[in-house]
């Protein structure tokens, strides 16, 4: 498809050369010769470019690139000029041109223009669709009453440059919270540097967190930033602080009280602003008593505490959670996404989940890619799923967390007694019958209520 490029300039010689040049290479082209016409094009179709020259009738090029960015922040705009100042050119630049091209116009120098503004555009159009991408895997999902607490206690620690420390079981997203702090405070367009203490060797972690000098140790063959130094002016994520020996966290602690760090062999300190966030799976009060941990570290990362439930404590939105991992994992694997059927649903509502979220999006990742068919049905489930429950427990799961969802008391108890008989029914095996006496109801009852909540089966409808 042939790019649509927009020649304005007020010289008809001019719009018919331009036109014909970027014509032959390929480009469709529309020429206007006023910043009022140029408004009403863009306002027409879309284009991906404009070449706009700054001396027009009315309003001139820079009043009509002003209001250009006005209605679309993300159009490349070429400047042309056959009277350029630099003051003209610093104004153009500062008002969003990408670039400036002097009359009598160069074929080369134009087209470069052209094709560097359109492959920038091109690359910022990735970067934000990889962003967007981004922004959906860190995304903390639930509605849970302990996942909106979690979220409105970010919301309100965010804004401040208070450090934090994340308490979590393994796997239940300390990272996110980290990540969800960073965004919503005033260090959002700085730097987010993650560090796994438990993954580094001991050697190694003072190097990682504040740089070294070439020839500092075997092996440094050149001078390397540390995380501190990279993390500047933005937020450190120091993950699994509880494994960080005694030798480091005096390091740490001194970083922290000071606001500088010294590289391993370096000769002087650097000056760092770093909010730093720290997260970890066990309990360091315990640690501290057992000698592991120092409390006067502690104290200092503890400024604003955060606990991360595990995934048992909010049943509710394992059905939300695994239709997101569906979406995401998707999209991440080149799939269409599939439908959960409810059984699968179901069952996956009521387990236990030892490794949490981290295990439910492995569970989903492998459904994603080795589910057969259309949907993602109860027996694509691993056999280790599928053996962890007895009957009834799952249905009483999902029944949990669909009435959690519910906006009223009424619709709570509809939803609650539609999840009850379904579980029976279930457990039944589908005969009517028996499900009435189980229930305590009569039969006739019993069929009028599964059909009112259409869970009857379409032969029995018939029937």
């Amino acid at each position: 498809m042939r790019e649509p490029i927009l020649v304005v300039d007020d010289e008809a010689g001019v719009r018919s050369s331009l036109s014909a040049i970027l014509a032959d290479d390929g480009y469709d082209v529309e020429a206007v010769g006023s910043g009022e016409e140029a408004l009403a094009a863009l306002a027409a179709r879309r284009f991906e470019l404009v070449l706009l020259d700054v001396w027009l009738p009315g309003a001139d090029g820079l009043e009509t690139l002003e209001r250009i960015r006005e209605g679309d922040t993300e159009i490349p705009v070429v400047m042309i000029s056959g009277h350029g100042t630099i003051e003209t050119a610093v104004r153009a630049v500062k008002l969003g041109a990408r670039d400036f091209v002097e009359k009598p116009l160069s074929l080369e120098k134009t087209l470069l223009a052209v094709g560097n503004a359109l492959k920038q555009r091109q690359l910022e159009a990735e970067v934000r669709t990889l962003k967007r991408q981004l922004d959906k895997r860190y995304v903390m999902v639930g509605e849970s009453p302990a996942m909106r607490q979690l979220r409105e206690e970010i919301a309100q620690a965010a804004p401040s440059n208070g450090r934090a420390l994340i308490f979590g079981e393994n796997g239940t997203g300390k990272e996110l919270v980290a990540r969800a702090i960073h965004a919503q405070s005033l260090r959002t367009r700085e730097p987010f540097v993650e560090v796994n203490c438990a993954a580094i060797p001991e050697e190694l972690i003072e190097s990682e967190l504040f740089g070294h000098a070439k020839g500092a140790f075997t092996g440094a063959h050149a001078s390397r930033k540390g995380k501190f130094e990279l993390a500047d002016g933005g937020t450190l994520f120091l993950d699994e602080i509880g494994d960080m020996s005694l030798k480091t966290q005096a390091k740490v602690l001194r970083a922290l009280q000071e606001q500088t760090i010294e590289p391993v062999g370096g000769a002087g300190s650097i000056k760092v602003d770093v909010r730093v966030i720290a997260a970890t799976n066990k309990d360091l009060e315990k640690e501290i008593e057992a000698g592991t941990f120092r409390d006067d570290l502690y104290f200092r990362l503890n400024v604003i505490p955060f606990h991360v439930p595990p995934l048992r404590e909010r049943r509710e939105d394992i059905p939300v959670l695994a239709r997101h991992f569906v979406e995401v994992l998707s999209a991440e694997h080149g799939r269409r996404p599939k439908p959960l059927a409810p059984e699968a649903v179901e069952r996956l509502a009521g387990l236990p989940w030892p490794g949490n979220v981290r295990e439910l999006r492995n569970i989903i990742e492998r459904l994603v890619i080795m589910a057969p068919g259309e949907q993602i049905e109860l027996r694509h489930l691993p056999s280790s799923l599928l053996e962890a429950l007895p009957p009834g427990a799952a249905g009483a799961a999902v029944a949990a967390a669909s009435v959690a969802g519910a906006t009223s008391l009424a619709a709570a108890r509809e939803e609650f007694e539609r999840q009850f008989i379904l579980g029976r029914y279930r457990e039944c095996g589908g005969n009517m019958s028996r499900t009435a006496e189980a229930l305590g109801v009569e039969r006739s009852n019993l069929y009028r209520k599964m059909k009112g909540y259409g869970l009857l089966p379409a032969r029995r409808e018939e029937a």
